[in-house]
């Protein structure tokens, strides 16, 4: 039932790009100024932006009842990995089930958004140019022009509010237990919204890896991977400084992925540990 999840995440999120994007159509546009603005549809459309959204809501509704029905049967309970916390619903109450359903999109919705915000960080100098940037542009919108310090908070400013926000309905459905103060709900929320750094490190060791690959295997001059080595660069920035290549062997991403994991793994067990000695 997870993998089955897990797909319909993946489903629910590109019908979210699909919404995101359907703007920058130019045959959606329409604009005359242009030849593809010319151009018409074959047919009249009755296809609107907000049908997207319907649909999203349909699907986490939908798989809402399949899992209040299946889950019991075959003994399955919805989990979500915080990093600092992991959450557990019990799939014979439909409250929880939706509940559950909810909560995992809005988890791999923003894990998307948390990596694009990586990728517009690291190529803050070059983020109106390049044809593969901008497929990261259209989700973010104009957040990828914000400073590098907005950036660079938006993950543990949004964490924080949503999960202050989330614990009111968890402790209602008695998913987590009640905190003693106002003061203990925020402290919770801070280390929550700290975790959500931890995200990075599965895109930043996917760049270092394809960097890594790209050193050595010829793949062609495609701007995606001209732009995953521009972005991989921007990552071993640190290590410029230290001899890391000896011949034509190149050791940094090599470094650069086990410090990555070191300093994530560090990271989560610090928050952990924290978070299990709050007086909640």
């Amino acid at each position: 039932m997870g993998y089955v999840d897990f797909i319909l995440n993946l489903a629910g999120l590109l019908l979210w790009i699909k919404w995101r994007s359907l703007p920058f159509d130019p045959i959606h546009k329409r604009t005359p100024a242009t030849l593809v603005g010319t151009l018409r549809r074959a047919a009249p459309s009755h296809f609107r932006r907000w049908h997207l959204l319907v649909l999203i809501a349909l699907l986490l509704l939908s798989r809402t009842g399949l899992y209040r029905l299946l889950g019991p049967a075959i003994h399955w309970t919805g989990r979500l990995d915080l990093g600092v916390i992991a959450l557990s619903f019990r799939s014979d109450l439909f409250p929880r089930m939706l509940c559950f359903s909810v909560c995992s999109f809005g988890l791999t919705l923003g894990i998307f958004y948390v990596c694009l915000l990586l990728l517009s960080l690291l190529n803050h100098k070059s983020a109106n140019s390049g044809p593969v940037h901008q497929l990261v542009r259209m989700p973010l919108g104009g957040v990828d022009t914000w400073p590098r310090w907005a950036k660079i908070i938006s993950p543990f400013a949004g964490m924080t509010l949503i999960w202050w926000l989330a614990s009111w309905v968890l402790v209602r459905l008695e998913i987590i237990p009640g905190p003693l103060s106002a003061a203990h709900r925020f402290e919770a929320a801070l280390l929550i919204g700290l975790g959500g750094y931890l995200a990075w490190k599965f895109l930043a060791v996917a760049l270092l890896v394809l960097r890594l690959l790209n050193t050595y295997i010829y793949f062609g001059r495609h701007p995606f991977w001209n732009y995953v080595n521009t972005t991989a660069q921007a990552l071993l920035g640190p290590l410029k400084k230290i001899p890391l290549r000896v011949g034509k062997a190149d050791f940094a991403p090599v470094v650069a992925i086990a410090l990555v994991f070191l300093a994530a793994g560090m990271a989560e067990r610090g928050l952990v540990w924290l978070y299990a000695r709050l007086p909640l």
